[in-house]
């Protein structure tokens, strides 16, 4: 049951419970792009995105990967641990897009032979700068172990989910991937959606996530829809 609320980001509400090992994590139907500067809402984004969470967690789960998530408590509420989240962003690109095409000399589209992993400091005061593991340690945000543990999971996660979409008929240019401490062991934490994931159709080479409407265009409701239709298709019957 929800109590007092702990934290509202740009997408999500998170709740304290009459536990404090666990936490509510309510999807909203907020848009932010570009640092918060571009804002709207996006009917059922919040449904579509907690729904395709909860099927890619459980199946994580069930590939041996531990994430923060304990179930589901309304349609767009998520039973999560409390975590201590740690504030690097971990992105694994198989396809070159967005912000490595603007800051390399890197073509879009361009298929990566293995995946690149970058990692950013999680911070919109700092424009996200990009972070190592030697910044990582002398900022005291993780261990070298830690790190090594970050990336070895976030490769495999990446691999999971770049086969499971494949079959779903999407392609898995990058994604974004948060993760936190629970009494001492990495999870991954926060979630894994249409925000989060950059996702073209195979067939037409459409975005199908934010990209949507960080650019204009098109419904972004109508995609987030669609790839609900493929990822979770038992909430339409």
């Amino acid at each position: 049951m929800k109590k007092e609320e702990l934290y509202s980001g740009k997408a999500k509400t998170i709740y304290r419970t009459e536990d404090p090992d666990k936490l509510i994590s309510v999807f909203r139907n907020s848009l932010t792009a570009f640092d918060g500067k571009k804002k709207s809402e996006a009917e059922k984004k919040g449904y579509f995105n907690a729904q395709i969470s909860r099927k890619l967690f459980e199946m994580l789960e069930e590939e041996g990967i531990p994430t923060h998530y304990l179930g589901m408590e309304a349609d767009n509420e998520m039973l999560v641990r409390a975590v201590e989240i740690i504030p690097i962003e971990v992105i694994p690109r198989n396809i070159a897009a967005g912000s490595i095409t603007r800051k390399y000399p890197i073509e879009e589209g361009t298929v990566f032979k293995t995946p690149v992993l970058v990692m950013d400091y999680k911070s919109d005061e700092h424009g996200d700068p990009m972070m190592n593991e030697d910044i990582a340690v002398a900022m005291g945000i993780a261990t070298y172990e830690e790190v090594a543990q970050i990336r070895e999971m976030a490769l495999k996660i990446n691999e999971i989910l770049k086969n499971y979409l494949d079959e779903k008929g999407f392609l898995l240019p990058d994604f974004k991937l948060e993760f936190g401490r629970v009494d001492g062991k990495i999870v991954v934490a926060d979630e894994i959606s249409c925000d989060t994931c950059r996702l073209w159709d195979k067939s037409t080479g459409q975005s199908m996530d934010k990209d949507i409407f960080r650019f204009d265009k098109g419904d972004l409701s109508k995609a987030y829809e669609e790839v609900a239709k493929r990822i979770v298709p038992e909430i339409f019957e």
